[in-house]
């Protein structure tokens, strides 16, 4: 199984995408928030990452389950972000609380940087992915999309 998030609206401090699952948009849970997307290409990230503040690197990330000592709970977790520990998916209405993480929604607002009913939006891409998990199936989360930047020649 592959999530995809695409970035599609990218505002002063906060990025929101559109969830879809091998290919088919997702309606149970339709949209991510994540912090300001700040990733310049060709740089590392340690040169435009301001911790808990930045949106994670576009790229594919495989996905397991597991237990979050933080939340105490078991959580999707996306392994190997460059630069990024702990990238979880989780509830949550604005950018102040991803700290990094992805937060699921059922509808946005673009105005103010929100996604809403992130816990039904949760719990239906959480049992997706763990029903995948259950037939051994591998799940990967591709994250894609950067803010338009201008070259100057």
């Amino acid at each position: 199984m592959n999530i995809v998030s695409e970035r599609y609206f990218f505002g002063d401090d906060f990025t929101l995408s559109r969830v879809s699952i091998d290919g088919q948009p997702f309606a149970a849970c339709p949209y991510i928030l994540e912090n300001k997307v700040r990733q310049t290409v060709g740089q590392p990230v340690q040169l435009w990452k301001i911790p808990g503040k930045t949106a994670i690197p576009v790229g594919t990330y495989n996905v397991i389950i597991d237990h979050s000592w933080r939340f105490d709970r078991d959580m999707m977790h996306l392994l190997n972000v460059p630069g990024y520990d702990g990238i979880r998916v989780h509830a949550g209405n604005t950018s102040m609380d991803t700290e990094g993480c992805l937060l699921v929604g059922m509808s946005a607002n673009q105005k103010h940087g929100e996604v809403m009913f992130s816990r039904i939006a949760l719990a239906s891409l959480y049992d997706v992915v763990k029903a995948a998990l259950e037939r051994a199936e591998a799940v990967t989360w591709t994250v894609k999309g950067l803010p338009f930047t201008r070259s100057i020649d």
